[in-house]
């Protein structure tokens, strides 16, 4: 391995540390009472060392976010040919829920964290994301145009409902709030499935005004808490 090589690796191992280190104290101590201060202390490190990688604490989570969207936007299993349009929708939602059972971390910061700084800053960033979103939403699109949804049941809605659903029973297990012998992985089904009956139902939405599916507010709101505090 040459001088650069080992020079790179060595950089990387220290980005590493520093995302590593800001995650755990992210979600331990809450993204507002995290400083690069103690971001360094904890990988022994002074803080203007840290901000040779990252200029900001912000900057340090985007990457985070960045990492666990790739993490949840992983390449699904892909759809066999008898799978009909809403059991796409099972699939992918499922999928949403093991990233919450498997990536906790991640999944905290990027969805219960209140004070973490809105990703509008760098939606360009996070267009890979969107690629996933669309494909569910196309799923919800054809159950409609198959009969097997309502006309009246708008996509952007109907998958704004059905994330929310989700990351309910995903805060309830991650917050500890589940009685002892009940199941989250139950819940969460129980949960997804009693979501999609109701749209099949017909009732009545008053979100039927969603946001568009391409904003970046549709993005943004769907990814971290709405009432976050924007940064100063």
């Amino acid at each position: 391995m040459g001088i650069k090589e080992r020079q790179e690796r060595d950089k990387e191992a220290v980005r590493r540390s520093i995302l590593d280190a800001a995650r755990e104290l992210f979600v331990n101590e809450g993204y507002q009472n995290v400083s690069i201060r103690k971001i360094a202390e904890r990988i022994e490190y002074s803080p203007a060392a840290l901000y040779g990688y990252f200029p900001s604490k912000d900057d340090i989570f985007f990457a985070l976010a960045e990492e666990g969207f790739h993490l949840l936007h992983r390449p699904l299993d892909h759809a066999t040919p008898s799978e009909s349009p809403l059991d796409a929708v099972r699939r992918m939602l499922w999928h949403f829920w093991e990233f919450s059972v498997e990536q906790p971390q991640y999944f905290a910061l990027m969805f219960l964290d209140r004070s973490v700084p809105s990703i509008r800053r760098v939606y360009e960033r996070f267009a890979f994301a969107r690629e996933t979103k669309h494909e569910l939403m196309s799923h919800l699109q054809r159950a409609i145009d198959e009969g097997t949804l309502p006309k009246s049941v708008v996509p952007a809605v109907a998958f704004r409902l059905l994330v929310t659903a989700l990351i309910g029973v995903a805060t309830m297990r991650l917050s500890d709030r589940l009685s002892p012998g009940e199941n989250a992985d139950d819940i969460a089904r129980d949960t997804l499935e009693v979501t999609i009956a109701g749209l099949k139902a017909g009732v009545t939405l008053r979100s039927q005004s969603g946001l568009p599916c391409d904003s970046p507010e549709a993005l943004d709101s769907l990814t971290v808490s709405a009432t976050r505090q924007e940064p100063s």
